[in-house]
């Protein structure tokens, strides 16, 4: 089997089996055990702040050990997460549950695939780590319907048994996978893989990550509702993911990849552009589903972007510990975005959503446009045939 087809389908099955889990089964799980719908959703924001706890590690474990090891260790500890949260009858055992999701997704989610892509494949990385957001990116389309049939027909505990179940199917293919040698093999090479990465790219990618994880976390619960609200239908808020899928494609259809530093421009530029076409036009249907899709569409490229921008600004030998390293407050922001985005609402009104969405694109926009002016720009590779074969 192709190496992105493994991959993408284990990205499909751990984003799935774990990562969207309390998608299918957080309401039941409030219903059956009487605990407030504030604690069922305080784990999955644990585990966030568990996987920006281990992120700095998770990079040194994949310089250490290699992508395949490690992927097939983070998958096995979720699935070991499913078991302890299906049995847990208190909300020790529940919040104990998703420290163990936590360490397992930060090991074996896009981060660490697209990881190892970048250890297989050095700077032709990028079309793979397209093509398995592709399949990556129908993780929800699958598994939110099954964990509603499963949970029906015997209830979330079983269901989440069966997610963990699940999960040893990502585990076999993520076995299949080319082993990556470990890049610490020496002290001299401990060394060099511990030198400073260049401060200012660092932190311009790092801030531009952040921001993007607290749009994306924060109006992934609250946009939703505010279309309720606005008397819309609700269902445009499926707009979100169509317009990822789209935006994915047509990247990976183009026969030349523009630059990473470039497409970050237009990614970040096009933000406050984006937010403030839904305060403009957040009482009609029409404009909101056209501002939906072209939000969703950015937010697909810029996961693309947390993955192909370090590739160009940092040593490829670096990328691991780059990610480990610099993505560690996305996740910590992502975890309590939904609850700023709460207070300003319950402050400002229900349209705060998107002023401060546009006030958060506006920072993207600038640090995009100063990480372009500060960086050269690096030779856009050609994919072989060969890599094209394996992939």
């Amino acid at each position: 089997m192709p190496i992105v087809i493994r991959l993408g389908l284990a990205q499909l099955i751990n984003w799935g089996a774990n990562f969207y889990l309390p998608g299918a089964f957080a309401w039941r799980i409030a219903r059956d055990t009487g605990w407030a719908q504030t604690w069922v959703f305080a784990g999955p924001s644990l585990a966030m702040l568990v996987m920006a706890a281990v992120s700095p590690m998770s990079g040194r474990w994949l310089d250490r050990l290699g992508g395949r090891r490690v992927m097939c260790l983070g998958t096995l500890v979720c699935t070991v997460g499913c078991v302890t949260l299906a049995t847990s009858t208190t909300l020790v055992q529940y919040f104990a549950a998703w420290c163990l999701l936590g360490i397992g997704m930060r090991c074996s989610l896009y981060d660490a695939a697209f990881a190892t892509l970048a250890a297989l494949y050095g700077a032709a990385a990028r079309r793979p780590m397209t093509q398995i957001t592709l399949i990556g990116g129908l993780a929800t389309t699958v598994f939110w319907p099954l964990g509603n049939w499963l949970g029906d027909r015997w209830g979330w505990r079983i269901g989440v048994f069966v997610f963990g179940a699940i999960g040893l199917l990502a585990w076999a293919l993520l076995r299949g996978l080319p082993a990556t040698p470990p890049r610490v093999t020496a002290h001299g090479d401990a060394r060099r893989l511990r030198a400073p990465l260049p401060r200012t790219p660092a932190v311009l990618y790092g801030a531009i990550m952040a921001l993007v994880s607290i749009l994306s976390s924060g109006l992934a619960a609250h946009l939703p509702s505010l279309l309720g609200v606005r008397g819309l239908p609700v269902g445009l808020a499926a707009l979100w993911g169509v317009g990822q899928v789209c935006a994915r494609t047509l990247e990976w259809l183009q026969p030349r990849q523009a630059s990473a530093l470039g497409l970050n421009v237009v990614v970040g530029c096009g933000l406050p552009v984006c937010f403030a076409l839904g305060l403009a036009g957040m009482s009609y249907a029409l404009a909101a589903g056209v501002f939906i899709f072209c939000y969703g569409a950015l937010n697909g490229l810029a996961t693309l972007l947390r993955a192909s921008l370090p590739l160009e600004l940092f040593a490829h030998d670096a990328y691991a510990r780059a990610l480990g390293t610099l993505l560690t407050p996305a996740f910590a922001l992502s975890a309590v975005s939904p609850w700023g985005y709460a207070l300003a609402r319950e402050h400002w009104g229900e349209m705060a959503i998107l002023w401060v969405s546009l006030v958060i694109g506006l920072l993207i926009a600038a640090a995009a446009l100063s990480l372009r002016r500060l960086t050269p720009p690096a030779p856009v590779p050609q994919t072989s045939e060969g890599t094209r074969s394996t992939s």
